[in-house]
């Protein structure tokens, strides 16, 4: 099923639809995805049998504001390439566990919608990533219980402030205000059989997911890599977020960056900084295209 976070007018509340087979439709009672995954199976039922067709005006995140939002960082490719630009290698700690940070759900922005380019950088990036959303609560998880826990797939741009990220990380706490100001999701959110084409068994790991993802800059093409070169399954991420604590519906997981899916990662000098006016669009296979204007 594929579902979308919208308005029918800038004025009017947010509400939720699911794609059926002539459009969009609205689910009475459900603000965004996560009163969808909220309700039991026989609401469920009722709320998809009352649906009515409705024209989406405004895109909002899929969870207009959840517990948390915890972006990793599990393409080796793209952690190779961020330390070689700083003129290091891979830590073998990367390779022990995965590493996230927490970003700010206060700062999603959805498909279509602008981003502002924070006064204070002069090296605005975007980073292509594909995210998960957590459909129940729980903790301490094991790989299938943490995979079972996915409840829909959709893309994030984990916008980034390169040189305010390069002081704070010399401080050696952060990323934050590198990162804070704005997290694109969307434009829509695809429940895990959507992606069953693409799926592939990695005993003992979980699932992998052979998308596709690429991004172009003013209809440029930027970036291009696959899902499946994760060195971290997301079941190894839900898992390790997991542990020791308990996850809420409607958590977000992002994969981080995937292998040359930033502008960090190009030649130093092949490609400008983002300025306002540039179009930034995401695209991951099998969900959609994700786009926002930096303004």
């Amino acid at each position: 099923m594929r579902f979308l976070t919208c308005q029918t007018q800038p004025d009017s509340p947010p509400c939720l639809a699911v794609w059926l087979e002539s459009g969009w439709f609205q689910l009475e009672g459900c603000r965004d995805f996560g009163d969808w995954l909220r309700l039991t199976p026989a609401e469920r039922e009722s709320v998809l049998a009352d649906a009515q067709p409705i024209s989406p005006k405004v895109y909002l995140p899929p969870v207009l504001r959840p517990p948390s939002v915890r972006d990793f960082y599990a393409f080796e490719t793209h952690v190779r390439n961020a330390h070689r630009r700083r003129g290091r290698e891979v830590p073998a700690e990367w390779y022990q566990m995965p590493a996230f940070y927490f970003s700010n759900p206060a700062s999603l922005i959805g498909h279509e919608q602008p981003v502002r380019k924070p006064p204070d950088t002069d090296q605005l990036d975007y980073e292509l990533e594909l995210a998960v959303i957590i459909g129940r609560e729980g903790g301490d998880w094991s790989l299938a219980e943490a995979e079972s826990a996915i409840a829909g797939f959709t893309i994030m741009n984990d916008w980034s402030a390169r040189d305010i990220q390069r002081v704070e990380m010399r401080i050696g706490l952060g990323p934050a205000k590198a990162k804070d100001f704005a997290t694109s999701l969307g434009p829509w959110v695809v429940t895990p059989d959507e992606l069953e084409p693409w799926r592939e068994s990695d005993p003992p790991y979980g699932s992998r997911w052979r998308l596709t993802m690429r991004a172009w800059v003013n209809g440029v093409l930027m970036s291009e890599g696959n899902a499946a070169e994760m060195y971290w399954s997301f079941a190894q991420l839900i898992a390790h977020a997991a542990r020791n604590t308990r996850m809420q519906i409607g958590d977000v997981i992002g994969s981080g960056t995937v292998g040359t899916g930033c502008l960090l990662e190009r030649p130093e000098g092949s490609h400008r900084w983002l300025q306002p006016g540039d179009l930034v669009e995401l695209e991951i296979e099998g969900i959609g295209r994700l786009r926002n204007s930096v303004i």
